[in-house]
């Protein structure tokens, strides 16, 4: 007797529990977000470019000549992942940079890491008026004056579909904006 019981009752819970999945299969399903022409903006850094930059490592100090590369893929449409590659003063430098773009705050976002320091920079950023450049900002760590943090921009002003000028700039203490690495990105393939 106890063991019809027991079947009684999963044959009762197997037949709510298929009941209320057919359900939910048969609701709508909402659907995925789409890229949104900011996101889809960011396809122009897709591909394979060699870098040509010079930097400033101190106000006093001579520039310095980085040459590298950069691969750029796009994740899902809505994110693209900079992987960077150089060296700069005869050191390896590699980085990685992801660039994507928040809805809801209605700005460019991303992170900066790279195998100088511990820091990650977390990016905030808008396009110009003609859609051709895309500034960055951030706080980090000022490598001029030690113990202390700065404001940060990264502009990336795209010339041709296979050409864009890069500019790093810090904001100083009184309110200037300095460059302390410039450069040009030409496309080797898509």
């Amino acid at each position: 007797m106890k063991f019809a019981a027991i079947r009684s009752i999963a044959a009762g819970l197997l037949l709510i529990t298929g009941t209320f999945a057919g359900n939910v299969i048969a609701q709508d399903v909402p659907e995925m977000p789409k890229p949104t022409t900011e996101h889809q903006w960011l396809d122009k850094f897709t591909g394979k470019w060699a870098t040509d930059c010079s930097a400033k490592m101190g106000p006093d100090q001579a520039d310095v000549e980085c040459k590298g590369h950069m691969t750029s893929r796009s994740v899902g449409g809505f994110w693209v992942i900079n992987e960077m590659k150089g060296e700069m003063s005869g050191m390896p430098m590699i980085g990685v940079q992801t660039i994507g773009y928040d809805k809801a705050k209605g700005k460019f976002v991303g992170t900066w890491i790279d195998s100088s320091n511990s820091f990650m920079w977390k990016y905030e950023g808008s396009l110009n008026k003609e859609k051709t450049t895309l500034t960055l900002e951030a706080e980090g760590p000022n490598f001029f004056v030690d113990g202390k943090m700065a404001n940060f921009r990264d502009i990336y002003e795209f010339t041709s579909d296979d050409q864009f000028l890069l500019k790093s700039q810090i904001e100083s203490e009184d309110g200037q904006w300095i460059t302390f690495m410039s450069g040009t990105a030409t496309r080797q393939s898509k």
